[in-house]
């Protein structure tokens, strides 16, 4: 497992959020837990609550469904609650790092 590796969900929401994608670094990775982001379906997004348009947010097509990446609800969960392994964002990982970076900046102090 590598980070930016994307699974099914697997909890209660998974209509909602089908994906999640591993951002934890694989320095961790004896570790029996994953911190992973909820990749939200674009279509629910649309229906219910609109999630800012910035860098926090980016969007991306993972098993031919848009998803947006909601950093708000990050979680570390197990891993038998990982879902099957469906891909990797490994080549938008630029985009998920500088929405973290930007969740995470110090700069509106």
């Amino acid at each position: 497992m590598a980070q930016f590796d994307v699974f099914r969900n697997s909890g209660k929401n998974r209509a909602q959020i089908p994906f999640v994608v591993v951002v934890q670094s694989s320095y961790y990775e004896k570790s029996r837990r994953r911190v992973v982001v909820p990749l939200v379906a674009q279509d629910v997004l649309n229906k219910a609550v609109e999630l800012p348009v910035t860098a926090v947010n980016p969007v991306f097509t993972v098993a031919e469904t848009q998803v947006v990446l909601n950093p708000f609800e990050i979680v570390s969960i197990p891993l038998e609650a990982l879902g099957e392994y469906v891909g990797s964002l490994a080549q938008q990982s630029d985009a998920i790092l500088a929405a973290l970076d930007e969740l995470f900046s110090r700069a509106w102090l």
